[in-house]
């Protein structure tokens, strides 16, 4: 009989890889779609100072959608989905790294943390340009903006998406030149290395304890779309302080993580450190389910075509 505590994972040389990949893109984009207001939200809530525009999840949503409109819960998701090449590159790494570790550890946890953190590092090599350009576009409010850079039109007409984009790129190249494109490297290294390392560790963990305590019928599935907002939610816990700290570098334009962090304790003290934490959790929660529901079926329906009709799966 089966141990339902074993939740069978399908690792990397089970897949097909071109229906993987193309699958694996419409279903990031989807999600995307989906939760990028929340994401422009969280971002606002940790730049701004104190509770001066917003305050909190709610208020930011309601005010941004009647003085900006629904469009301005978008500002920026234009460039912000060329981060789809950063999402492919952090399953592949993720799932290459599980392959390569597994041959010193059988230990799904030690698995989990290196690949992880080690498809982290290398997405946010590739995300943070993009991260910094839309970050500034999801602070041009209307009229005004929250960040160092303003778009502005010429005689007051409104520029378009692609203008703004581009005004917003060459301000930061004339202000900060190439460097100024990897502004908060560093913090978000430290941001999303420990947050994905600890997030699929506890991801497993939380689907492990789950099936060892619901019957033995409960699909696999439901588990782990159970235990993915969970340990996101652990993970977003544990790390928002460093992502405030670097929103707060990318957008205002410092360049030092220890001096940010006492400027932030000295105006807004422990508390300000939990700025955005609620909207991070909201978007985290529905997207995690889908992330973890749509990646696990998606690796199923990704399956080498000998392995499909097995019933390990």
């Amino acid at each position: 009989m089966e141990d339902k505590r074993n939740i069978p994972i399908i690792e990397w040389e089970h897949l097909d890889k071109r229906r993987f990949y193309v699958l694996g893109i419409c279903m990031t984009m989807m999600i995307r779609v989906s939760v990028y207001p929340f994401t422009l939200i969280r971002t606002r809530l940790q730049v701004q100072k104190g509770k001066s525009l917003y305050s909190g999840t709610l208020d930011a949503f309601i005010k941004i959608l009647r003085t900006e409109g629904a469009a301005g819960l978008y500002r920026g998701f234009l460039v912000n989905t060329f981060t789809l090449i950063s999402g492919q590159c952090y399953v592949t790494t993720y799932e290459l790294t599980r392959k390569y570790v597994a041959r010193y550890s059988s230990n799904n946890a030690l698995k989990s943390l290196v690949a992880g953190g080690c498809a982290s590092l290398v997405a946010q090599s590739i995300t943070v340009p993009i991260d910094v350009v839309s970050q500034h576009l999801m602070m041009q409010r209307k009229g005004e903006s929250m960040g160092r850079f303003t778009v502005r039109g010429r005689d007051g007409r409104r520029v378009l998406m692609f203008g703004q984009t581009r005004d917003i790129i060459v301000q930061i190249f004339k202000a900060d030149g190439l460097r100024g494109f990897y502004r908060g490297y560093v913090a978000s290294l430290l941001t999303y290395i420990p947050n994905s390392a600890v997030w699929w560790p506890f991801y497993h963990f939380y689907a492990e304890q789950l099936s060892s305590l619901t019957p033995k019928d409960c699909p696999h599935l439901l588990l782990q779309a159970i235990s993915g907002p969970l340990a996101a939610a652990t993970a977003s816990t544990l790390t928002n302080p460093m992502d405030v700290i670097r929103a707060r570098v990318q957008v205002e334009g410092k360049s030092s993580i220890v001096l940010t962090f006492k400027q932030l304790m000295a105006e807004e003290g422990p508390w300000g450190l939990t700025k955005g934490l609620s909207a991070r959790i909201i978007s985290a929660t529905p997207t995690t389910i889908v992330i973890v529901v749509g990646y696990e079926t998606l690796k199923k329906l990704s399956l080498r075509p000998e392995l499909m009709d097995s019933r390990h799966w």
